[in-house]
């Protein structure tokens, strides 16, 4: 790909058919990740963060759009092709149990994806899991146990080195830490970065918690309502935010210095997220922007760069 893009996704749809009508839970979505980068992709509950992320991996078909890795179109790969995309591309899940098999040995759950894939066997297979689960900051006696013995940190933890466990180039991070105490999410995120200096992973790095997003991501995409409203360098959203929805989210972040923390303004969003199923006419924000005109109840903007590298999706910036 080009400019060692790893990543791209195009007009990305996905739609379900509920009781209610279609939910449009993403809904023309587009951007790219460079190898080696990491994305964050945030955004309320309910924006379509996830299923993003799952509809990028593979797990959900495509409604719409496409997703091109290494060149290769996800959603029109056949059994082969697409078995050696899951070994490239990996993904580690919200909630740490739920997503470990309570039935299975730690050993097992990480050695999965290695027999899956034919990588090793025997002695090297066992020393392989050892090497892993010591990588993620536990130790070989813990691959014969089960993982109800284990606290939610120690379980994703042992989520990572079951992604790792392939040798993956590319991994999906669906909100890794929001299940975890405050006091372990840091040692999660630094054991994610570490991991991607060593081994250079690429990430999508998918949270709510624009601190923690800011700490890790390389550069962030803000979602709402299951569309792109603003993507540029890290550093640059925090510090010019130009959507009003990026700078609401981002005036409800505390600031650890009392004296800057009482004289900012906050942004309070009158009204609730409209329903996917039933979203306004043309921008989807504007029954909760105070900047709202006509022309944003009757044309959907466009995602447009508006300085270098900066990206929005806002009549304001229209020329």
């Amino acid at each position: 790909m080009k400019d060692n893009i790893i990543l791209e996704v195009k007009n990305l749809k996905k739609y379900f058919h509920v009781s209610g009508g279609v939910l449009k839970a993403v809904d023309d979505v587009s951007f790219s990740i460079k190898k080696g980068e990491t994305l964050g992709l945030v955004g309320e509950s309910g924006c379509g963060k996830s299923t993003t992320g799952r509809t990028i991996i593979g797990l959900y078909e495509a409604t719409g759009g496409s997703v091109i890795f290494d060149d290769i179109p996800v959603h029109k790969m056949n059994n082969e092709i697409r078995k050696k995309f899951a070994r490239k591309a990996q993904m580690i899940f919200q909630d740490p149990y739920a997503s470990l098999n309570p039935r299975m040995t730690v050993g097992d759950i990480i050695g999965e994806g290695i027999d899956i894939h034919g990588l090793y066997t025997g002695k090297e297979r066992r020393e392989r899991i050892y090497n892993l689960l010591e990588t993620v900051g536990l130790n070989k006696e813990h691959a014969n146990r089960f993982p109800h013995e284990f606290s939610g940190g120690q379980r994703q933890r042992i989520g990572i080195a079951r992604a790792m466990a392939i040798e993956p180039e590319f991994i999906v991070c669906d909100e890794p830490i929001s299940a975890l105490d405050v006091s372990i999410q840091a040692q999660i995120v630094n054991l994610l970065m570490n991991l991607q200096e060593e081994k250079g992973l690429t990430y999508l790095f998918i949270a709510h918690d624009l601190s923690m997003v800011r700490h890790i991501s390389d550069r962030v995409a803000v979602m709402y309502l299951g569309s792109i409203a603003e993507l540029t360098q890290s550093g640059e959203l925090y510090s010019n935010p130009l959507h009003p929805y990026t700078q609401a989210l981002l005036s409800a972040v505390p600031i650890p210095d009392p004296e800057v923390e009482r004289k900012r303004e906050r942004i309070i969003l009158e009204g609730d997220v409209p329903s996917p199923i039933n979203p306004p006419s043309g921008c989807k924000f504007r029954t909760r922007c105070k900047y709202a005109m006509d022309i944003c109840s009757q044309v959907t903007p466009q995602l447009k760069e508006v300085g270098s590298g900066h990206f929005v999706a806002c009549h304001l910036f229209d020329k």
